[in-house]
């Protein structure tokens, strides 16, 4: 089974409705979390952004990426550019991808673009995994 890391700066809203839609898109056939370069809160936002399409995020938690190894995991998605701040080991994976979204955390009202926009990326990256 893939194991997918998706990460960001503070693991508070991109990356952890990515891990949210993941876990939903590939009903059980991935193993998916998310980490931050910092762990911070799960922003309310994002948490409302989510239940607006009917997905609960208000129990994850944010995640240090260190507590994580890269060795670990199949395929390491960036969702705000930080790749450039990422350990060498993580960018060496089977899959990396920087996805540079923008952060809703500085425009909360840019929240439901940006949920679609990662739900969007998942999809398609959910696609090419299935197809490799």
């Amino acid at each position: 089974m893939k194991r997918v890391m998706f990460v960001c700066k503070h693991n508070s809203g991109r990356s952890q409705m990515a891990e949210a839609f993941a876990k939903n898109l590939a009903q059980g056939n991935l193993e998916v979390v998310s980490a931050g370069l910092e762990a911070s809160r799960v922003h309310p936002g994002a948490v409302a952004a989510m239940q607006a399409v009917g997905i609960d995020i208000s129990q994850q938690v944010s995640k240090p990426l260190s507590n994580f190894k890269p060795e670990d995991f199949d395929v390491v998605v960036s969702l705000c550019g930080c790749g450039v701040n990422l350990p060498p080991a993580w960018l060496l994976r089977e899959v990396f991808e920087d996805w540079q979204l923008d952060d809703p955390a500085e425009r909360p009202e840019i929240f439901p673009q940006v949920r679609d926009q990662v739900r969007e990326r998942v999809e398609q990256l959910l696609q090419r995994i299935a197809a490799a």
